[in-house]
């Protein structure tokens, strides 16, 4: 069960070292605006798959350089994002099957298994995070949002928004780093030394924050801008029951997560940070946030967030500024969920077994269409795996449609899948509805916020009870007829052009 298959990444730098090495990144030179300019930079370079950007002379629209260069696009393909999990796109289904171990351990049926669970439990000893100094690992920087490369993405969003904050949080009480939640927030510069930072109800720093506000302190809150990719991705993912993201990422690197202390509040961030803020969250200030661009392709409603009080900013040296966009796909938002829904899979078959694939389609927001095949063995069997879907992970329950079709179709044609909808479904029998259920409450169509409607396709072959007509046979060529002509199409098409093909 061991799938790391390439050295631990220490910080954001030895990653953008590996990416140059692999010719996956590029650095440009020239003045690059952060507002609008690099979002259209980003957005063209990550539509072709492009490398990674390294943008040393970063201005504002005043002209203003910032002393930090600014770094985008870092998992704008599938493959990086592995290799920031230390494997290759193979082996993140490797890695799913570890975190769906950690998450319903079972004994060891025979020596192969006990082997792999001595590699699970090893690396579940490397999640517990450790305190190592920090007297040279930063150094203090003007405390003004102003010296940062901040980017405004769209030309109708509200103002400039640090888009790839990890924000470190915890409860009440000691300072326990196994209590910590590490989450992505967005956060809106409002002044000099002051921003909102957008946490929705049901996440880790929102709880966090209504624990401080019942007592009415305020919350000491660090937010990190650049680390390691493996603590970056970590927090973006949803860790199992009980394993906190510093866990998951020191479990992903095989390594203990170093961690050190702040300097102005009770806190402790990872070593591998490049650029930290400190600062609080006071138990009732609010201000509006927003509109701003988003993942649904469209802006965004303006809503009262709680506001984040700069009080100091610590650097590394040769310090990068990581940045990216939210927009309609592909953006890097999206190209992670892809490949994150790969360590997932797992998971999803632990608990729902007949379960072959899955796709997220891109282009649904990466979750609000899900396509499911399964190998059919009984009456209801689609309908089973779609409540179960559904039911399975937070994120889950926001899908608004699940397609289930069989085990022949390639869930990511839409040319098998639409067949498969239009010869195997009947509108009147095979739709599933769901009435008034949790929905993204970024979800304009949706009747109410927070609640919608979803829908099931049960687009499998109807066998037992599902129906009482014979299904028809599907249309299939001789093996020997097929190989006669490929082994001829040379003699038939001598001098054939590209649109001819065997």
């Amino acid at each position: 069960m061991h799938y790391r298959l390439l050295p631990q990444f220490s910080d954001l730098g030895s990653f953008l070292s590996h990416l140059e090495v692999k010719g996956q990144l590029r650095e440009i030179r020239a003045p690059v605006s952060t507002r609008f300019e690099l979002t259209e930079i980003h957005k063209r370079v990550i539509a072709a798959h492009g490398p990674a950007l390294r943008m040393t002379m970063p201005i504002d629209d005043q002209g203003t350089g910032s002393s930090f260069p600014a770094v985008a696009n870092i998992f704008g393909t599938r493959e990086r994002v592995a290799w920031g999990l230390g494997t290759d796109i193979r082996g993140l289904e490797t890695l799913g099957a570890l975190l769906a171990w950690m998450r319903s351990p079972q004994a060891p049926q025979n020596l192969r298994q006990a082997r792999h669970m001595f590699s699970a439990a090893r690396g579940a000893l490397a999640a517990r995070p450790k305190i190592v100094s920090s007297s040279r690992l930063w150094r203090d920087a003007e405390p003004d949002f102003a010296i940062l490369p901040i980017q405004t993405c769209w030309p109708e969003d509200a103002g400039p928004l640090i888009t790839w904050p990890v924000v470190v949080t915890r409860p009440p009480g000691e300072d326990d780093p196994g209590k910590y939640n590490l989450g992505i927030y967005r956060m809106q510069v409002i002044a000099r030394d002051r921003a909102i930072i957008r946490w929705l109800p049901m996440r880790g720093g929102a709880a966090h924050h209504r624990m401080w506000r019942a007592r009415g302190l305020e919350m000491p809150v660090a937010v990190v801008i650049g680390a390691d990719p493996a603590t970056l991705i970590a927090a973006v993912m949803p860790a199992p029951e009980g394993v906190s993201e510093l866990a998951l990422s020191g479990m992903i690197n095989d390594r203990r997560v170093g961690l050190s202390p702040c300097k102005s509040i009770e806190l402790h961030v990872p070593a591998s940070s490049e650029i930290v803020l400190e600062g609080t969250v006071s138990p009732n200030e609010t201000a509006k946030e927003g509109p701003f661009g988003d993942h649904t392709g469209y802006y965004n409603g303006a809503e009262h967030f709680p506001v984040f009080k700069l009080k100091r900013i610590r650097v590394r040296d040769g310090a990068n500024y990581l940045t990216t966009f939210t927009g309609r796909a592909p953006d890097e938002p999206s190209v992670l969920a892809e490949a994150l829904l790969d360590v997932f899979k797992p998971l999803l078959r632990q608990q729902i077994p007949e379960i072959l694939d899955v796709w997220l389609p891109p282009e649904a927001c990466s979750y609000r269409i899900a396509v499911i095949s399964i190998v059919k063995k009984y009456a209801g069997q689609a309908r089973r795996v779609m409540m179960g879907f559904w039911s399975l992970l937070p994120q889950f329950s926001m899908t608004k449609m699940v397609v289930v079709v069989d085990d022949d179709i390639d869930i990511r044609s839409w040319s098998d899948v639409m067949w498969a909808v239009a010869t195997r479904m009947d509108f009147s029998r095979d739709l599933m509805k769901l009435d008034r259920t949790p929905m993204d409450s970024l979800d304009f169509a949706s009747p109410l916020e927070g609640l919608g409607g979803k829908i099931g396709f049960d687009a499998t072959r109807k066998i037992g009870s599902e129906t009482s007509r014979e299904w028809g046979k599907e249309l299939r060529m001789s093996s020997h007829i097929v190989e006669r002509v490929s082994e001829r199409w040379d003699e038939l098409f001598p001098q054939a052009s590209g649109s001819v093909r065997k």
